[in-house]
């Protein structure tokens, strides 16, 4: 019997040095993704107030101008985080501050504040209005303002602009003039300062350089927030006029060089990016861009929106059901500080202004590799059980038969029919090879569509531009439908839900009668019925009609665009509702507990579990180098050092490894702490979650089993806490029957801390 701990030695001894670094932060009790309405801003310090700046600074908050509904205002407050106290900032010549204004920007850099443009004016009296191209720096140590004189060049003046801070420069793009929207963009040095002129506090400190913009420049707008992370500026949505989008842009300040960043082409099951809008907010935490609120046509959203700078996703954060969730608003401001977003104010319901602060606390969990590993497993190649021979050319594309089962009924039910078959035809008693490669015919599929299909099954998405470069052209297409025909077959509705979505939004002019002819030759009516629909619509119809690949159609397809065209179907083409269901990780989780197609057993005490080499081989460095070495025959014991692991802890271990699934007891936590390090996975996430959940969760209703499964482990501090929290909810914990089943030695413990403990030896 094989077993983990005599397997590699250098591994067990770098594992069991880990069990002296776990230091659990008990004081530490704050709920991550939870909205907390912080106290509001009284009148008589600050008023109610939409379209001002909000800026971090150290642990204080500081809230400039904006307007109350009435008039502009000009005064700056502080909100103390640690106090959650509000005041007035300290300004040691308010002569010298900014006239009132809104739709400025603000920025931090060292320990300055500097405000640039915004539109100023008497909006009471409809007198004086006018934008501004002013720069002000606020000196948060001493409280004084300072007015920027500049010589040469300069930008135009302008409001509901964006501004960032990178390399000591102060960076200003896009805004409203007063007469159209804007996209230019324009640099200040912060750092050297030219003392040749000083007018009594007003400085020339240097002169404004336009920027010379590269690549896929965002559309002329305003009213957009700005956010700063990798080397690169961030823009999301705003007001564009016609050519307002939700598209994210970024500009790599290196180089000066504008990405649209879309995924358009990428068929995948996750949430889209949010709705177009104006007047949000945006902050970027760790890897993700989160944005919050805005006007999203007509309506004020209050859903907190995340985008994932590693994995290029959006999704919607899932707060806590206990969150004071802010409601919906614009032209509020944000600003993050120790780990924590602040929103400030804005515009309600009713063109209300608020004075609420709310703040989220962010969780930075190391992301999910569970795509990553499977996706990694494909393309190796490695671990192989399993060969597809494809077409009549017989392309042979190699595979996994766990993954493939899990995902795929149709599938699974082939490779069962093949192994039957092969079974068959040997002798049972002397040729039949366990560690022989399945092989299994689809003698129909092209191998092109169904490699793209091989890749959504490992890890949820497909990029056809690695197969064909043009992602809009005609052979993208069709390959496509080759995915959508194969999806059906394999009985994957996710995926053929993907493929139509797909193909909405590619089918052009120029495909739409190449697609209409080939998913009429492959007898796929939904795509059929997609193409009638976009030739058929106004606008389109006379475009294909006369074009030149229209006289080469079919006579039949002919015929029916002409009778479409004059009597069209009500229910021609209606597209399909998403599968909530059928993810990777529901998939795995249906899977494990199905124990199909184990080949490999794990030995835990005596209780032998069925597992799946090539999921182990993908998630776990530990079983990957284990299989290159040596592919074990008979059971592998689970054990590290002389510690074994509970039947608890080990199925919440499989879970993790088989769908990346990180919900436990908090005493399963401390073994799954430790075995992060042991089974060697792609990054600390679990590990992360587990001291999170130790020092969130332990209770007097779930002490004991802590302290069983600290003093079997060898965790100290563990162990103290867990004896600490016995001793102070003593009543409550004697009455649980789980006292019982404790060995001599903790009770022995329990009985030594009591009598440590002043309190109880008096009550003695």
């Amino acid at each position: 019997m094989a077993t983990c701990q005599s397997y590699h030695s250098d591994l067990k001894n770098n594992w069991q040095s880990q069990l002296d670094i776990l230091h659990l932060d008990y004081s530490q009790h704050e709920t991550l993704q939870k909205w907390v309405r912080m106290p509001e801003c009284d009148e008589f310090v600050g008023a109610k107030r939409s379209k001002h700046t909000v800026v971090a600074y150290k642990e204080a908050i500081y809230v400039f101008g904006g307007d109350n509904g009435k008039n502009m205002l000009n005064d700056l407050l502080r909100f103390d985080v640690k106090d959650k106290s509000w005041s007035r900032a300290v300004t040691n010549n308010s002569q010298m501050s900014p006239a009132p204004r809104y739709h400025h920007s603000a920025v931090v850099h060292n320990s300055s504040m500097f405000v640039f443009g915004g539109y100023t004016g008497d909006i009471h009296s409809n007198s004086n209005l006018t934008n501004k191209n002013d720069l002000y720096e606020y000196n948060i140590k001493i409280g004084q303002w300072i007015k920027w004189i500049f010589a040469g060049k300069a930008p135009v003046p302008r409001s509901a602009h964006g501004a960032a801070v990178f390399d000591d420069k102060l960076w200003i793009f896009a805004g409203y003039d007063g007469n159209a929207r804007l996209n230019d963009m324009w640099t200040i040095s912060l750092k050297t300062r030219s003392p040749s002129i000083d007018y009594n506090g007003e400085m020339c400190l240097g002169n404004w350089e336009e920027v010379n913009q590269l690549g896929e420049c965002p559309p002329t707008c305003c009213n957009f927030p700005v956010a700063v992370a990798r080397d690169s500026m961030f823009v999301f949505s705003g007001q564009s006029g016609a050519k307002i989008t939700n598209s994210l842009f970024q500009f790599h300040f290196a180089t000066k060089f504008w990405t649209r960043i879309s995924t358009d082409h990428i068929l995948r099951a996750v949430p889209p990016s949010p709705t177009r809008r104006y007047g949000h907010t945006m902050v970027a935490y760790d890897r993700f861009l989160y944005v919050f609120g805005g006007a999203a046509d007509h309506t004020l959203p209050n859903d907190l929106h995340c985008y994932d700078l590693d994995t290029n996703t959006w999704s919607i954060v899932n707060v806590t059901t206990d969150s004071e969730v802010p409601s919906g608003r614009l032209f509020h401001a944000s600003a993050v500080v120790d780990g924590a977003m602040y929103i400030f104010g804005g515009t309600v319901d009713n063109n209300i202004r608020s004075g609420e602060m709310y703040r989220f606390k962010f969780s930075n969990y190391p992301r999910c590799t569970l795509h990553d590993d499977y996706g990694r497993l494909l393309a190796s190649k490695q671990f192989v059980d399993v060969e597809f021979i494809i077409g009549p050319e017989e392309v042979v594309i190699p595979g996994h038969v766990a993954i493939i089962s899990a995902r795929s009924i149709w599938l699974r039910e082939k490779m069962s029919e093949a192994k039957a078959e092969e079974e068959k035809n040997h002798d049972d008693s002397t040729d039949v090879n366990e560690e022989s490669t399945l092989k299994v015919r689809l003698e129909d599929a092209v191998p092109d569509a169904f490699e793209m299909v091989l890749n959504y099954i490992y890890s949820d998405r497909i990029d056809p531009t690695r197969k064909v470069q043009n992602p809009v052209g005609n052979r993208i297409v069709l390959l496509i439908m080759e995915v959508y025909r194969l999806a059906k077959q394999f009985q994957m509705s996710k995926l053929e839900q993907l493929c139509i979505h797909y193909l909405e939004t590619t089918i052009n002019l120029r495909n739409v009668l190449e697609a209409l002819q080939y998913s009429s030759h492959l007898e796929l009516n939904l795509i059929k019925n997609l193409c009638l629909k976009f030739i058929i619509k106004e606008g389109n119809y006379k475009d294909i009609v006369m074009s030149s690949e229209f006289e080469t159609l079919d006579k039949l397809l002919m015929v029916e665009i002409v009778r479409e065209k004059q009597l069209p179907r009500k229910k021609l083409y209606e597209r399909p509702h998403l599968d909530p269901g059928h993810t990777l990780e529901l998939d795995m989780a249906a899977f494990l507990k199905q124990k199909l197609f184990c080949d490999m057993t794990l030995a835990l005490r005596d209780t032998d579990i069925p597992v799946h080499r090539a999921i182990l081989a993908a998630r776990c460095g530990y079983f990957e180098a284990m299989f290159r070495s040596f592919m074990p025959k008979d059971k592998v014991q689970v054990q590290m050092g002389d510690i074994i692991p509970s039947q608890q802890s080990f199925d919440s271990l499989l879970k993790y490894i088989y769908y990346g699934n990180v919900t436990m007891p908090p005493e399963d936590s401390l073994y799954l702490y430790t075995a992060s390090h042991f089974y060697s996975f792609s990054n600390n996430r679990l590990q992360v979650f587990c001291k999170e959940n130790l020092e969130m969760n332990v209770s007097p209703q779930n002490v004991l089993e802590i302290l069983d499964a600290a003093h079997s482990m060898r965790i100290v501090d563990m162990k103290n806490y867990a004896l600490d929290l016995i001793v102070q909810n003593y009543d409550q914990v004697v009455k649980s029957p789980k006292l019982e089943n404790l060995s001599h030695d903790l009770l022995l413990d329990i009985l030594r801390a009591l009598g440590k403990n002043k309190n109880w030896s008096k009550i003695m």
